[in-house]
C-alpha cells in the first residue's frame, strides 16, 4: 500500500529561502532531490499535486510543474496517468551507520620526508595518446566523450558562474572547502556508502591519486612496510618507493585480498574492495571484517580506495569497510565522478578529525584547494540531481557493454579465456590457460587496430602476468564490441606456434561425429567460468543448460555435412549457423575451425558415465 503524504508534510522538508539569489525553482529542485535521497520522502510514496504544492510553498504552480516534469524525465520520480507523481519503488535509501568522529589512533602520524627522494619509474604499459583513432580501444579508464552530460553540466556551471555565486566563491577561504559541496558529499554521496560523517571529518581532493598520495605520506615513513594487493595499483607501489618504503605483496583472488599473513609489521594496508584493481572482484564481508580485525589487533591503517563502486549491476552492494569500521582504522578515498574522469578529477578524502587535519595541511603545501569553481558546479551537479541521472544512464550503457564484451569471448573463444568474476564494474581481467607473450599480443593487436593492456605492471613480479591482460569498455561502443573481439581473436590465434589440428587424436569423420553425438550430452564452462551442458538429442534437436542453477537455457539444432559438424542456437552465439572438424582425444571432443585451429572443447558425459 502506497503511503499518502500531505502537502504541509511536503513542504516542511522544502523550505525555500526567498532572500537566496539561487532561483526558488532552482531551490525547489534542489530539495527535492535532497529528500529523495535521504529518504525524508520515501520510496512509493505519492507527491502532492502541484496545485496542493505551490499553495504550501506560495509559489506559482508553473514552478512546482516544470520541477516535477523534470524529475520525472530525469528518472527521480515517475508520472502513473490519471493517478499523479510518485517516489519510485526502486529507488535506494541509504541505511546510515553510526562511526562518525573516530579517535586517530595514537601510534599513528604524519610520516616524516626527506627534502629530496629518488623517484623510480617502473616501465609499464602507456596507452597510446592518439588512441581515439583506434577503431577497437577495450581500455579501461579512457572516457567516451558521447557519454559526457553536457546540458546538465552547463546548467550546474551557469548557476555557480552568477555574479552572487561568484563572490561567494572567489573569496580566500584559506584551506577551507566548499561548504556546499561538502554538505552534498555528506549528505548525499557518503550514506549510500554507509558512511556518516562530519564536515571535518572530510577533504575534498584534486584527484583520486592525490588523496592517496596524501594518506600514503600520513602513515608511511622512510623503511617501514606497507601492504597491497598483488596483483594491485603499480601507481600505489611507486607512491610508497618514492617515500624509501618498501610495498609489501599481499595475495588477491578470485574474492580480492587474502587477509592472512604476519599484518603486525604493516604501518598501512592499501585496499581496493568495492572492485579490486584491476580483477574487479568484490571483498567478500567476511574478509572484510578479518581485515578490520586485523588492523584493530595490530593497529595499522587501511587505506579504503573505493573504486568504481557506483558501478554495480544485479546485486546488492557491499557496505564499504569505512561504514564497517568503529576503531578509526579506515581512510576512505573515492573519486566524486569517476564516470566522468578524466574531465572531472575531483575526489574526496573521509577519516578521523585528526588525520583530515593533517592531510589538509599536506594538501596545502602541495596544491591547496581545488579550484573552488569546480568546487561549486559540482555542488550544484548534485544538488539538482544531475548525477543521479547521469549514474543511471551510465550503469545501463556499461552493463550492457560488460554483457556484450562477456558474450563475444565466450563465442569466439580465443584460446582457452577465462575472465574474472565481477558482478559489475567497466572491465574484464582475462587468463589463458596457454602460456603466450603478452607484449607479443599487446603489439600485434595494436597493428590491427585493437588496443588492449597488458597486466605485468599489477604483479609484483612481472613474470606472473604472462599471458593475462585487461579489457574494458568505457570507450568502445556497444556496436563494436563484437567486431573488435572477433579481431582480437585472429590475432591471438595466429600467434600459436602450433595448431591443434596437428595434434594427435582422432579426427571424425561425418559419420563417427553422427555415431558419437546422437543423444549424447557435452560438458564444458563458459569463458566466464559457470559451468554449461548441451544434450545432442538424436532427432537433430538441441538443448542447453549454462549457471549454477541452471538459470541460462537456450535450443536449437545440429547436423553434419561434408564431416562437418554444424549447429545453430537460437540465442546464444548471436543465433548464427557455425560448423567444425571434430577432433576426439580421449574423452574430450575438440572442435576446429576451417584453419585447424582450436575453437572450443567438452567433455563426453557418457565417458563419465562409464567411469
Amino acid at each position: 500500500m502506497r503511503a499518502k503524504i500531505k502537502a504541509q508534510d511536503v513542504a516542511a522538508v522544502l523550505t525555500l529561502d526567498r532572500e537566496s539569489h539561487i532561483p526558488l525553482q532552482a531551490q525547489l529542485r534542489g530539495r527535492l532531490v535532497k529528500a529523495l535521497a535521504t529518504g525524508a520522502i520515501p520510496p512509493g510514496a505519492k507527491l502532492p499535486s502541484t496545485r496542493s504544492l505551490s499553495s504550501q510553498l506560495h509559489l506559482s504552480r508553473n514552478t512546482v510543474s516544470i520541477v516535477y516534469n523534470t524529475l520525472v524525465a530525469e528518472g527521480h520520480l515517475e508520472a502513473r496517468e490519471r493517478s499523479g507523481i510518485y517516489v519510485p519503488r526502486s529507488r535506494p535509501v541509504p541505511t546510515l551507520v553510526q562511526g562518525g568522529g573516530q579517535a586517530m589512533p595514537e601510534a599513528i602520524g604524519v610520516a616524516s620526508v626527506e627534502p629530496v627522494v629518488t623517484f623510480v619509474q617502473r616501465d609499464g604499459f602507456r596507452c597510446p595518446p592518439d588512441w581515439q583513432k583506434y577503431p577497437f580501444p577495450f581500455i579501461e579508464g579512457r572516457f567516451d566523450r558521447s557519454l559526457f552530460p553536457i546540458h546538465e553540466w552547463r546548467e550546474a556551471s551557469r548557476l555557480a558562474l552568477t555574479v552572487s555565486e561568484v563572490n561567494a566563491w572567489s573569496v580566500d577561504a584559506g584551506d577551507a572547502d566548499d561548504e556546499m559541496l561538502i554538505e552534498e558529499i555528506r549528505t548525499k554521496l557518503l550514506p549510500r556508502r554507509g558512511i556518516l560523517a562530519e564536515p571535518d571529518e572530510l577533504l575534498v581532493t584534486v584527484s583520486t591519486q592525490q588523496a592517496l598520495f596524501l594518506a600514503i605520506q600520513l602513515f608511511v615513513s622512510r623503511g617501514s612496510l606497507m601492504g597491497v594487493e598483488d596483483p594491485g595499483a603499480p601507481e600505489v607501489r611507486q607512491m610508497i618507493e618514492h617515500l624509501d618504503a618498501k610495498p609489501m605483496p599481499i595475495p588477491a583472488d578470485h574474492q580480492g585480498l587474502i587477509p592472512e599473513g604476519d599484518f603486525g609489521r604493516y604501518a598501512a594496508v592499501h585496499v581496493t574492495p568495492s572492485r579490486q584493481r584491476p580483477t574487479g572482484v568484490t571483498l567478500s564481508r567476511e574478509r572484510r571484517m578479518a581485515l578490520l580485525a586485523a588492523a584493530k589487533a595490530n593497529d595499522f591503517m587501511i587505506i579504503e580506495d573505493d573504486s568504481e563502486s557506483e558501478m554495480t549491476y544485479g546485486s546488492e552492494q557491499i557496505s564499504s569497510l569505512k561504514s564497517l569500521d568503529h576503531t578509526g582504522h579506515v581512510v576512505f578515498v573515492s573519486s566524486l565522478l569517476k564516470v566522468l574522469a578524466p574531465g572531472v578529477r575531483l575526489a574526496v578524502m573521509v577519516g578521523p578529525r585528526a588525520v583530515i587535519s593533517a592531510a589538509r595541511r599536506l594538501r596545502d603545501l602541495m596544491t591547496g584547494p581545488a579550484a573552488p569553481n569546480n568546487q561549486r558546479t559540482l555542488a550544484y551537479f548534485l544538488t539538482l540531481g544531475h548525477y543521479d541521472k547521469v549514474l543511471r544512464n551510465f550503469g545501463s550503457v556499461y552493463e550492457r557493454r560488460l554483457i556484450a564484451l562477456r558474450e563475444a569471448l565466450n563465442h569466439y573463444r580465443p584460446l582457452s579465456l577465462m575472465i574474472s568474476p565481477t558482478d559489475g564494474g567497466t572491465s574484464y581481467w582475462v587468463k589463458s590457460a596457454q602460456s603466450f607473450d603478452t607484449d607479443r599480443l599487446v603489439q600485434r593487436a595494436r597493428s590491427r587496430g585493437v588496443l588492449i593492456e597488458p597486466a605485468q605492471s599489477y604483479f609484483t613480479n612481472p613474470e606472473a602476468g604472462d599471458g593475462v591482460f585487461r579489457m574494458g569498455v568505457t570507450s568502445l561502443r556497444h556496436d563494436r564490441i563484437r567486431e573488435g573481439v572477433a579481431r582480437l581473436s585472429e590475432v591471438m590465434r595466429s600467434l600459436k606456434e602450433e595448431t591443434l589440428g596437428d595434434k594427435s587424436g582422432q579426427r571424425l569423420s561425418g559419420a563417427d561425429i553422427t555415431s558419437l553425438f546422437e543423444d549424447e550430452t557435452l560438458l564444458y564452462h563458459t569463458v566466464y567460468g559457470d559451468p554449461c551442458t548441451i544434450r545432442l538429442h538424436g532427432d537433430g534437436r538441441l538443448t542447453g543448460r549454462a549457471g549454477y542453477a541452471n538459470e541460462e537455457r537456450d535450443e536449437g539444432h545440429w547436423w553434419v555435412e561434408d564431416d562437418r559438424w554444424y549447429r545453430k542456437w537460437s540465442q546464444w552465439a548471436y543465433g548464427e549457423t557455425a560448423g567444425f572438424s571434430v577432433l576426439l582425444d580421449g574423452d574430450q571432443v575438440i572442435w576446429l575451425n576451417e584453419q585447424g585451429e582450436f575453437v572450443d572443447s567438452a567433455v563426453l558425459a557418457s565417458s563419465l558415465d562409464e567411469g
